[in-house]
């Protein structure tokens, strides 16, 4: 047997499946809350919840995360410091440590400026005890690395401290969204770091032996010391190893595929088995980076959504994530009874919903809290409390009590009504406390003056619509059209006609999805069928579904590729090879391309290696490009580009090649 142990350390759960490769089952699967004070707990949770013995027959252990995407977005990660050289920034950057030295090359990868040594040396001996990592990034290091490998060197000398190149993470042009993915890089190393670790630790208390893979932005696997240097490599992991389990377990190759956990709703369009990757590089809290990732759209709408009445009695269902009450009145069923006591049905609160509770996370350390805060963290440390038992204790107005910031710098976490309370109230989900969803419901109803039973109807309503809209914008952005479709009212006036249409309406409108919708995560047999339903599609949710994005850890495979490009060089009949690792001139196109390819080989074959791969097969692509002037009777030659990929397919996959060529084999 093949056993592979997956796990996806989401937002909110932790998930894992045992997997037997060559027969494709999945043996178990569990889930576990995260726990991002100490990831090592939610992992242990989770593996324990499985309910398997035999795990010295575990041959690899593969991870997917939302943890570097999450970092990103919050700001979160080490202090870097920033080495330039050749460029001075004119766009915001992710740094507040930076410096610009001397340096950089042209597009023919001759310098523009030798290096300054001296006050590089005096620059970085003056980021010792600044900074716990330092990037580097050289205008057009791409065409050529050695400043930039010249000053690592130099840094590795001076600090020892993690240190990564522009050059390193990418061959693509744009020197500041090079320079963004080298920052952000180094911010990442302690966070995928700490997930390693986390792991590591559970692995060893279970006698696991086996390899650590990580998934990448792309579906692709990495190994442990590649994901260690190139944390970057991760953003967009989870919803990448959703798309991979999504197909491995419905095999359905054109689809929407559409993820619910509990933060947030992700979203891809398969064609042909395989998602559309964004050449452009992935754009992450804002920051627009040079990763090639799996073309994926998020949305802030998950089974922890804030649920919020407005003024005018209208509903809205994220983007914020809160803990759903039924979760935490689970262990702290007293919160049932403090939300019984609530606020008068006309008292408007300015910055809460009148079933809002708040429970203590951890203390900070580098924010100066004020006095009131401090008592409200003090209360908190017994246990968690609804904000009216808070105001009654601290004898305030709700009005003057907002713990908003608290809850931004990770202090506390708000309790709330979520989708997953409405599921709960109805019964369609009972894993939790239902009697607090019910009182929830009760509460918000009884401020909107409706029954509880219109509220639910309408929230869900809600839900739903949310949903569809989702899958209509990333259709639209799928066809690269810039339409928001909530922010155009136009596109909504037929929207709303169409998912709630009114009695006695003048026309009707109805949208047909030309694809099934595959639904992966937990909430999604709740949900999905009415959108289906309202797209006039299909729905397909496999088994296992709950637990996809573990099974498509557990399922994907390896593939690192290496790119060469040779343009004319700097005097006629002469060619320059521009790759990661070195520039070179040649006198003649087929010496050039013949060492490129020989090289990109022996690199591409040291990249697998290093990323976990133990059999895989060498992809070349070759292309020479001409232009075709019309006034010209011969072409004049462009550029050559070489691309050689390292693949490693899953076993099962390998399985089902090897009888194909016995069938084929066969049959001849």
């Amino acid at each position: 047997m093949s056993l592979v142990l997956g796990i996806d350390t989401g937002g909110t759960y932790t998930d894992g499946v045992v997997v037997e490769l060559r027969s494709k089952q999945i043996l178990k699967k569990a889930k576990a809350l995260t726990t991002r004070e100490d990831l090592s707990i939610g992992i242990r949770n989770c593996i324990l919840n499985l309910d398997f013995e035999d795990f010295e027959n575990i041959s690899a252990v593969s991870l997917s995360t939302t943890l570097a995407t999450n970092a990103i977005v919050e700001g979160r990660g080490c202090e870097v410091g920033l080495l330039m050289i050749g460029y001075t920034p004119i766009d915001p950057l992710p740094v507040k440590h930076y410096y610009v030295l001397p340096g950089g090359h042209n597009l023919k990868g001759l310098p523009n400026e030798e290096l300054d040594l001296e006050k590089t040396r005096r620059v970085i001996t003056d980021l010792r005890g600044k900074v716990d990592a330092v990037a580097i990034s050289g205008f057009l290091s791409v065409r050529n690395p050695e400043h930039e490998n010249a000053v690592m060197g130099m840094v590795k000398e001076i600090l020892d401290l993690p240190v990564v190149c522009a050059h390193q993470l990418t061959t693509s042009l744009g020197f500041h969204e090079r320079t963004v993915t080298a920052v952000l890089n180094a911010r990442l190393i302690p966070i995928i770091t700490d997930l390693v670790e986390s792991v590591k630790k559970v692995l060893d208390e279970k006698k696991i032996k086996a390899p650590i893979m990580i998934v990448k932005g792309d579906g692709c696997m990495m190994g442990e010391a590649l994901a260690r240097e190139k944390p970057i490599e991760t953003i967009l992991s989870g919803p990448a190893s959703s798309i991979i389990g999504g197909t491995f377990l419905t095999k359905t190759s054109n689809a929407l595929v559409l993820d619910m956990g509990g933060t947030t709703t992700d979203i891809a369009i398969l064609k042909n088995g395989i998602p559309r990757i964004n050449q452009e590089g992935a754009t992450v809290g804002g920051w627009l980076t040079r990763v090639q990732a799996a073309q994926i759209y998020t949305y802030g709408l998950g089974g922890d959504s804030y649920i919020q009445i407005h003024k005018d009695g209208e509903i809205q269902v994220g983007p914020q994530r809160v803990w759903p009450l039924s979760v935490v009145a689970y262990n702290h069923p007293h919160l049932v009874d403090e939300l019984k006591v609530n606020f008068e049905k006309n008292y408007d609160l300015m910055f809460s919903q009148a079933v809002d509770c708040f429970m203590f996370l951890k203390q900070t350390t580098s924010e100066v809290l004020n006095d009131l805060e401090n008592k409200v963290v003090e209360i908190l440390q017994t246990g968690p409390r609804s904000l009216y038992y808070l105001t009654q204790r601290l004898n305030i107005d709700p009005n003057l009590l907002n713990l908003q910031h608290l809850v931004n710098v990770g202090v506390l976490a708000r309790i709330s009504l979520t989708p997953t309370d409405i599921l709960h109230a109805q019964g369609t989900y009972n894993q939790w406390n239902r009697e607090a969803a019910e009182v929830g419901v009760g509460v918000l109803a009884s401020r909107a003056r409706i029954s509880p039973d219109v509220f639910i109807r309408r929230a869900s309503e809600k839900i739903i619509n949310d949903l569809c809209i989702t899958c209509l914008q990333s259709l639209v952005g799928c066809d690269e059209q810039n339409i928001k479709i909530k922010n155009t009212p136009e596109v909504m006036y037929f929207i709303k006609k169409a998912l709630s249409p009114a009695q006695g309406q003048g026309f009707d409108c109805s949208f047909r999805l030309n694809m099934p919708i595959v639904g992966i995560g937990a909430p999604v047999r709740a949900w999905l069928p009415e959108v289906a339903e309202k797209l006039n599609t299909s729905l397909v949710i496999p088994e296992h579904a709950e637990v996809a994005n573990a099974v498509g850890a557990a399922t994907g495979k390896i593939m690192e590729m290496v790119k060469v490009l040779i343009k004319p060089g700097e005097t006629d009949g002469t060619y320059l090879m521009h790759a990661p690792w070195e520039r070179k001139m040649f006198e003649n196109l087929e010496e050039a391309v013949s060492y490129a390819l020989s090289e990109a080989k022996k690199q591409a074959e040291l990249a697998a290696s290093k990323a976990g791969a133990k059999e895989f097969e060498l992809v070349v692509n070759h292309k020479d490009r001409y232009a075709h002037p019309g006034m010209l009777e011969n072409d004049i030659y462009v550029e050559s580009l070489i691309e050689v990929t390292a693949v490693e397919r899953p076993e099962w996959e390998r399985e089902e090649l090897k009888e194909k060529f016995f069938v084929d084999t066969i049959g001849c």
